[in-house]
């Protein structure tokens, strides 16, 4: 691979850093040609942009994209398959269902939400992360019940109860 196509691939990836706000590094180096194509067809099927890297050129593409996290540039040894995405935890939840049937991917690393997990020990707690939707839905959710809890007890049999202690205290008022 001459300079200038190192450049090229080195571009692209720092241009896809930019794009995703999150992406995962996995190790699928033992699968074979059919496991492969299958994880990829998944991949597809969920929008995870899978791309395996040559660890050097990924790095240059990290410092480019301004992402300086020792940590993932500590797990970028061997092969490194990246998986980028716009869904947080869409390849947490691929690895874990594509690991029912293979003892890969292996989950080296991952860059989500700004925060980096290390280890496929983390696979767990990433199949777990809300989306920042799922988030702003529980936030509202919280923020409408006390609301509902007074309408239902005012449309309810509470609710002729306050209204003839309003009546009274009119009558008594007058």
């Amino acid at each position: 691979m001459t300079r200038e196509e190192k450049n090229v691939l080195i571009e692209s990836l720092a241009e896809k850093l930019g794009q995703y706000p999150g992406f995962y590094l996995a190790d699928i180096s033992t699968l074979n040609a059919d496991k492969t194509a299958n994880l990829r067809r998944k991949c597809f099927e969920k929008e995870i942009a899978l791309v395996v890297v040559k660890n050097t050129l990924f790095i240059k593409a990290l410092e480019k994209a301004g992402i300086n996290e020792p940590e993932l540039v500590g797990t970028l040894t061997g092969s490194s398959a990246v998986m980028f995405t716009n869904v947080s935890k869409a390849p947490a939840v691929l690895i874990k269902e594509f690991r029912k049937t293979s003892d890969r991917p292996v989950l080296k690393a991952a860059y989500v939400e700004e925060s980096v997990y290390v280890g496929d020990n983390q696979l767990e707690a990433l199949v777990n992360i809300k989306s920042k939707n799922e988030l702003i839905g529980d936030v509202i959710g919280l923020l409408q019940s006390p609301a509902k809890n007074v309408i239902s007890a005012l449309q309810g049999s509470a609710g002729q109860k306050i209204a003839g202690l309003v009546k009274s205290l009119e009558e008594r008022a007058a």
